[in-house]
This record gives structure tokens, sequence and C-alpha cells, in this order.
């Protein structure tokens, strides 16, 4: 009988100011976990913040980086994992999570996003002319579905 000598991946997801970062450092310290955020992988990894990127490659850029570090970090144990709130709209990054981890989903209300994030500079998706309040529940009603499968 083989047993089992690794410990699996806990991956957390939901929307932003759902308290991802937040939860996943208390967790992973409760289970003896390294934690990881996986934007600030991004940002590591580029050198350079995740507005810069979206300024300077788009969303699409700053999702293919996404890709790449999920794909990474997936096969990762012993490890809980804060992954950005549109990191499971591309399906590759929910088929690496699903198979190599135990997904979370971290749900709150729009408006308790909005509390959270409204002031937030490095939310490259509520900047510009769009209200906020407006992106936020425009994003969950995409995503939510998602985050739920």
């Amino acid at each position: 009988m083989a047993y089992r000598t690794k410990k699996p991946l806990v991956v957390l997801v939901g929307p932003m100011g759902a308290g991802k970062t937040t939860i996943g450092k208390l967790l992973a310290a409760e289970l003896s976990y390294e934690f990881v955020d996986s934007d600030k992988e991004i940002e590591r990894r580029s050198g350079a913040d995740i507005p810069w990127i979206f300024d300077v490659e788009g969303e699409e850029g700053f999702r293919n980086r996404e890709v790449a570090v999920i794909r990474d970090l997936s096969t990762e144990s012993d490890v809980v994992l804060a992954t950005g709130g549109g990191a499971l709209i591309r399906q590759e990054n929910r088929d690496h999570l699903t198979r190599n981890g135990y997904i979370v989903y971290l749900n709150t209300s729009v408006d308790q996003q909005f509390t959270r994030t409204h002031k937030d500079k490095n939310r490259p998706l509520l900047q510009g002319d769009s209200d906020p309040m407006t992106v936020l529940t425009e994003l969950m009603k995409v995503r939510d579905p998602i985050y739920r499968e």
C-alpha cells in the first residue's frame, strides 16, 4: 500500500477583495504550509507591478503571464495559493488547479468588494473612466459561475 507523503496544494479563488491573501496567510500558518500569492509571484518574476503590466501588455499579456505562473505553482505541495480574481477565466488555469489541488471559493458581496478595493490603485480593472461598482458587478456576473464549478 502506498502512502501519500506530499501534502496537497490548497487554492483560494474568488473575486478581488474576498480576502484570499489575508485568509491564505492565516491558513498557511495554521497548516505549516508556505503561502504564495500568484499576483505577487507574477510581479516577482516580471520585475514589474501589475498596473504596469496591464498598461504595457494589456490584460491579455497579464493573463499569459498568469497562466505560466499558475502552471508552475500548481505542481507545488505544502502550499496555500491565493489566485488573482480573474485567474479562473482561463480554462487552462482551471485545469491545472483542479487536477493538482483543493479549490476553495471565498465569496463576498459586491458591496464588500467595493469597500475593500475601490481606493486600491493596484487594481487595474477598477481604474479608468468606468464606475468601479459597475465593473465589480459585471465581473461577478461573469466569474461567479466559474468560481462555483
